[in-house]
């Protein structure tokens, strides 16, 4: 470090008092590391570029006598560097404007990724995190309790995957063809197929392949072909319903909403019962031979429901819909390169990706295995921000959220004005604010997950990234993603395409040694830990918080002792992880055991 005196100092205040002056009357603040950086391009510039500066030194000949003509010249010499930097860093500065200039973008991106990385991290349990960071510490070459990576109740074990083994015969005449037209993104797509597939059965329709909308919110023109295997699809489901790829010409020529077959949301009631399409809907396909779910999605109640509807809905979820060979190889690539190619014979593995798990690589398969936890964070702006909570950020935190609810939630705003406001801190205490990377990592560190733990992160777009993400990465340095797990080339065939990236992100968190998630009501997760519950024979445990009793143990973070959070912790967890049969109006996708859709081995 040089004393601030130095002749280096006073240069450098020269060149930013200089720098002023070229740049009118603001004080832009033009740091040591700048110049630094401003002197390296100028020499690589000069290397490059052969600079008359080089040149004019190269041809003055020196003489014995001339020392006054060498002082003068080499003072001429250090106003021209000096003239010369003050107008690159002119120009560099210009360079980091915004422009429409195609050329300047990636400039512009570097430099805000470069502000990016410098935020502040934003702490909420500065306390609590000093006892974690001191607690994993101790655990380090301590045993890790192998319980954490075991489903805590054996009779897990019981339930197993039945729900192809009962097939019905369908009937030999349809009624017509049911189109459906899904919206949202992979998950909700996903719920929607197996309810129009129930739905047919109901209404003895023909099922037109569903097709996909596009949505301005993913941006993903997927449809089913491009992410489940058709012909497959098809088969699985040939004894139950028939399921075409198109409509015959006479019916696609039709204007199904001229004729009054377009069935809308306004149509059906959110959980509509099998009554209501049996009354509703039924009369206009007989009628027309044809009826069009527009932006179906969760149409369909999950009770009452006859069994062989509901076994039908679970056949469709955990075993017709297999991802295409592109998507299962990628995903293959993604949990090996985790577990460092430990072989796995899971019926999980199996049904995710197929033929794929086979270890072709030459690794040996229990060298270097290592098992993993994928977590589901759900912490992107738009659930941040609608959820009307406050995370630590302060006034800039607050102003953030409320342009972009102002952009992108007008009504939902236009609605608040109606309603009694809920103030941050009680909308916390009723567990109704998503959890932040800081409190998901200190539940982690109170299970006793420790430091070394390898982390697959699902989905990675975080709200304030870095200074959100610098408590989990201290307390969990090993986080992984799809981005870093698979190099450019392997991403390539995926990007713009949100959906099979989602299929990743599922194949990677259905197939984990343990699954975590941070929002209960997320269809991902539910859907993931259906998905785990089907297939992992009572070794596939998954992570559920509660929050509104994790709000309360949260809120004592000034006086709680360590000891104490982790007992709390663990009863809160603990008592989530339940081998209860589904109960009445629960999701199938999410609670499949029950008879219809699992079958109980004693």
């Amino acid at each position: 470090m040089r004393k601030q005196g130095s002749p280096r100092s006073g240069k450098n205040s020269e060149f930013k008092a200089a720098t002023r002056v070229m740049l009118g009357t603001k004080d832009y603040k033009i740091t040591s590391v700048d110049c630094r950086w401003h002197s390296k391009t100028l020499l690589i510039q000069g290397l490059k570029n052969g600079s008359p500066k080089f040149n004019t030194i190269r041809g003055f000949y020196v003489g014995k006598k001339n020392i006054r003509t060498i002082v003068l010249m080499f003072g001429l010499l250090a106003c021209l560097f000096l003239l010369d930097s003050i107008f690159i860093s002119f120009f560099e500065f210009e360079n980091l404007q915004p422009r429409t200039a195609s050329n300047n973008s990636s400039q512009l991106q570097v430099h805000v990724s470069f502000i990016r990385k410098k935020q502040s991290p934003i702490h909420m349990y500065d306390r609590l995190l000093n006892l974690a960071s001191s607690a994993l510490a101790e655990k380090e070459f301590k045993q890790e309790s192998s319980n954490l990576w075991i489903d805590p109740y054996k009779q897990a074990s019981l339930w197993k995957p039945c729900a192809q083994s009962k097939d019905q015969t369908k009937s030999v005449k349809s009624n017509g063809y049911i189109l459906i037209s899904a919206n949202g993104g992979l998950n909700q797509q996903r719920v929607a197929i197996c309810n129009a597939v129930a739905v047919a059965s109901v209404l003895n329709a023909t099922l037109v392949i569903p097709k996909f909308l596009y949505s301005n919110v993913w941006n993903d023109p997927s449809q089913f072909g491009h992410i489940y295997q058709e012909e497959y699809f098809i088969d699985i489901l040939k004894d139950d319903i028939e399921i075409v790829k198109e409509l015959p010409p006479d019916i696609k020529s039709m204007d199904v909403e001229a004729i009054g077959s377009q069935i809308t949301d306004a149509d059906l009631a959110k959980e509509a019962t099998v009554g209501d399409y049996i009354e509703t809907v039924l009369p206009l396909l007989l009628k027309n031979r044809v009826v069009h779910f527009l932006g179906y999605a969760n149409r369909l109640g999950f009770d009452p429901m006859p069994s062989d509807i509901q076994r039908l809905r679970c056949k469709c979820n955990f075993h017709a819909l297999k991802f295409v060979p592109k998507i299962q190889q990628v995903g293959s690539i993604l949990i090996k390169r985790i577990r460092k190619y430990r072989a796995s014979q899971s019926l999980l593995d199996t049904h995710l990706v197929g033929k794929f798990i086979r270890n072709k690589e030459g690794h040996e398969a229990a060298k270097g295995s290592t098992k993993y936890l994928a977590l589901h964070l759900r912490f992107e702006v738009d659930m941040v921000a609608y959820s009307l909570c406050e995370f630590g950020g302060g006034e800039n935190e607050r102003n953030e959220l409320q342009a972009y609810r102002e952009r992108h939630f007008p009504l939902f705003l236009q609605r608040l004005k109606n309603s009694s406001s809920i103030s941050p801190m009680d909308l916390r205490k009723k567990g109704r604010c998503p959890l932040t990377p800081e409190e998901a990592a200190l539940v982690l560190a109170g299970l006793g997950f420790k430091q070394e733990t390898y982390i697959y992160l699902a989905g990675s777009h975080i709200y304030g990234e870095n200074s959100r993400m610098e408590a989990f990465n201290r307390l969990y340095p090993n986080i992984v993603t799809k981005e870093n797990l698979l190099t450019d080339t392997e991403l390539a065939p995926f990007k713009n395409f949100s959906s099979q990236l989602a299929a990743l992100d599922f194949i990677a968190c259905a197939s984990a040694d343990v699954f975590a998630m941070t929002d209960s009501g997320s269809q991902f997760s539910s859907l993931v830990s259906g998905f785990r519950t089907y297939y992992g024979s009572g070794h596939a445990p998954t992570l559920r918080p509660n929050k509104t009793r994790l709000a309360a143990i949260f809120t004592d973070n000034g006086t709680i002792g360590w000891s104490s959070f982790e007992f709390r912790v663990k009863k809160m967890i603990l008592e989530g992880q339940n081998v209860a049969i589904r109960s009445y109006g629960r999701s199938i996708y999410r609670y499949p055991r029950c008879p219809e859709c699992m079958c109980k081995h004693h």
